[in-house]
């Protein structure tokens, strides 16, 4: 195996909508924009036999052990917040489906979507831009299936990483803990869906507002924005620059229904372009 540019770590999801089934997942949404940002992508999952991940993402490099089951969601919408329900789980992944060749990508994001992922594995990636999307550690679900959010408690998952991408949502009234990992943390990127983001970087919180958009679908919004603004910073090492080209990113993602809405650079800018007045303040 090559070793890809741009590594997720997380379990691609079926999710169950209206309308069927389609692919989801932070691995999912997240390993579609840096590969429409023309980077080799690797993902590091665990699905079941129904679902033949390499023929679903043919442009991307899939690794992990097979798993009993695909982790599957029902996902409802009311007055746009998510419902969740659990209808299967996959087994978790550990360092061991980790490809070797693999430890030395230039950019990880860790991306669980309901523990899968064991606390710390960042430091498997001592050389990498490392990213952790927070949702999946501060999820829990009930005897009904249903998913709920909660405190974490555990050891920190946010270790050895550079970049910690949290929502509003994922927090729900716990927010006391942005507060210790903006101590630990170099950045941390707080999305706030259609009131932009707040980005703490060199010990003060700043802010973006939301790029004008015509929502069709939010679903993977903050996945699309932890990856566009991992390939920014990687490239700039400005983190204004990466949070107003993420904000963009996120913003076009909406305007289609799952994957479809996620663009390339070209429009990402283009939107940019449109918005001078739409920056880090």
């Amino acid at each position: 195996m090559t070793t890809p540019d741009f590594v997720v770590i997380g379990h691609a999801v079926r999710d169950l909508v209206p309308q069927g089934w389609r692919l989801g997942g932070t691995a999912t949404f997240a390993s579609e924009q840096a590969l429409r940002l023309g980077l080799r992508v690797g993902i590091v999952t665990r699905v079941g036999p129904e679902l033949a991940l390499q023929e679903v993402l043919p442009d991307v490099e899939v690794a992990g052990r097979p798993s009993i089951a695909t982790t599957c969601f029902e996902n409802v919408y009311d007055d746009g917040r998510r419902h969740q329900r659990v209808l299967a789980q996959a087994e978790p992944i550990g360092a061991e489906d980790i490809p070797s060749t693999w430890r030395g990508a230039p950019m990880v994001l860790l991306g669980p979507v309901i523990g899968e992922v064991p606390p710390g594995l960042g430091e498997t990636f001592p050389r990498s831009l490392v990213g952790v999307s927070a949702q999946g550690w501060l999820r829990r679900i009930d005897r009904q299936r249903r998913v709920w959010r909660r405190a974490w408690a555990g050891p920190p998952f946010w270790s050895d990483c550079q970049v910690l991408f949290v929502s509003y949502e994922d927090l729900g009234r716990r927010r006391d803990q942005v507060a210790r990992w903006a101590e630990e943390v170099p950045m941390v990127a707080l999305t706030a869906d259609r009131r932009g983001a707040h980005l703490h970087v060199e010990n003060r919180w700043r802010s973006i507002k939301a790029f004008p958009v015509r929502e069709v679908d939010p679903t993977g919004a903050g996945d699309v924005f932890a990856a566009a603004f991992l390939v920014r910073y990687h490239e700039t090492e400005d983190a204004a620059e990466s949070a107003r080209f993420a904000s963009a990113a996120a913003a076009c993602s909406v305007e289609a229904s799952g994957t479809e809405g996620i663009v390339g650079r070209r429009e990402i800018e283009a939107r940019m372009e449109a918005h001078p007045e739409i920056v880090l303040r």
